[in-house]
């Protein structure tokens, strides 16, 4: 009898913390963000997080905020604030792309020439426009025209126009990256700024997000091309990132298709230190991601100029933004620093989120 009511009472025990992991995995913020009571009711340690934020102050960290399961865990800084995303925006827009591939808006596999996609002179040479929109958020086009909203790095390190068949060498590139907002503009008939607050920001229910105020398209003599500069908050941040680590659901909403965010967060380059690259996506690749830091190989980040992240680790349903006061010159916390504060953070998570 004694053996019955301890088997009872551990079936009833499991069952309840089943129960209670199923509720932690589908919670979402409302109107605004839950957080836990304590980092120790979400396993976490509060000791090992302090430790991370004294870290971050000796870097130019601005805004941190850590979410498991839905709620926050931790967080410090302006998370209200809407900073600069800088290339953050590449990520953004591949989610975007998502919901119109599926409708049959865009075809990823149509070529520049079918598309009517060229440049200012020297223009696409036949070549070159041979290269697809898939090609294009890969990274992977070989069209080596100028562009605009690059670093100086970045323009310096381009190769040589025509050295490079479309799709057989991967170079991270903005004229890759600015013609697809030109491409999803044209396809969609709509601003991509526009179908961002219709899809992403109201149904996410974004708290800081206005369009006037935080979105522009930026324009220049290098390229027809123009950049399309994003401002949100890291906690409006949060919430899209939970939304791609929920495979783009969003309570009972399918937002982005299931399907697009495996596709688009697979790696298809290899990306040196920092893993794979997917389409406008870093992706965790060979235990390799950030130094410092150990992240489940399929994990992935979004990253912007000078110290802005936000990190998506779905096996986890984990999702780390950390921004930086990119209006101030000469602000900047490095993919090294900020691998260090990763690792610190998670240091302090439960010891199932570990990779050995």
């Amino acid at each position: 009898m004694i053996r019955q009511h301890h088997s009872i009472r551990v079936a009833g025990l499991l069952v309840a913390l089943t129960v209670a992991a199923s509720a932690i995995a589908e919670t979402y913020p409302g109107k605004s963000w839950r957080a836990y009571r304590s980092p120790e009711q979400a396993g976490w340690s509060s000791e090992g997080l302090n430790k991370a934020k004294r870290l971050a102050s000796t870097f130019d960290t601005s805004a941190v905020i850590v979410v498991h399961g839905g709620r926050i865990v931790y967080e410090w800084g302006e998370t209200e604030r809407a900073f600069m995303c800088h290339s953050m925006r590449k990520s953004i827009l591949s989610a975007l792309y998502g919901i119109y591939v599926e409708s049959g808006a865009i075809d990823i596999d149509k070529t520049m020439e079918a598309l009517g996609i060229d440049d200012k002179a020297p223009s696409l040479s036949e070549g070159e426009k041979q290269a697809t929109v898939r090609d294009l958020l890969k990274a992977r086009s070989g069209i080596y025209h100028a562009a605009l909203y690059e670093t100086e790095g970045m323009t310096a390190s381009k190769p040589p126009r025509g050295s490079h068949a479309p799709g057989t060498n991967w170079h991270y590139n903005n004229w890759d990256f600015n013609a697809l907002g030109t491409i999803f503009d044209n396809e969609v008939e709509a601003s991509l700024f526009e179908k961002f607050e219709l899809d992403f920001a109201e149904p996410l229910g974004m708290q800081d997000f206005e369009r006037g105020a935080h979105t522009d398209y930026y324009a220049g003599d290098q390229s027809v091309h123009p950049a399309y500069p994003f401002r949100l908050s890291a906690r409006d941040l949060a919430r899209f990132g939970l939304m791609m680590a929920r495979d783009g659901k969003w309570k009972k909403d399918q937002i982005v298709p299931a399907e697009w965010v495996a596709e688009s967060t697979a790696s298809y380059s290899d990306a040196g230190p920092s893993g794979g690259y997917g389409y406008m996506w870093w992706i965790a690749a060979n235990g390799r991601h950030f130094e410092s830091v150990k992240l489940p190989d399929g994990a992935y980040s979004a990253r912007g100029a000078n110290g802005h992240f936000i990190v998506v680790v779905p096996q986890w349903d984990l999702v780390v933004v950390h921004r930086v006061n990119t209006f101030l010159p000469r602000s900047e916390v490095t993919s090294q620093q900020f691998g260090a504060l990763l690792g610190k953070i998670l240091e302090a998570a439960p010891v199932e989120m570990r990779v050995e």
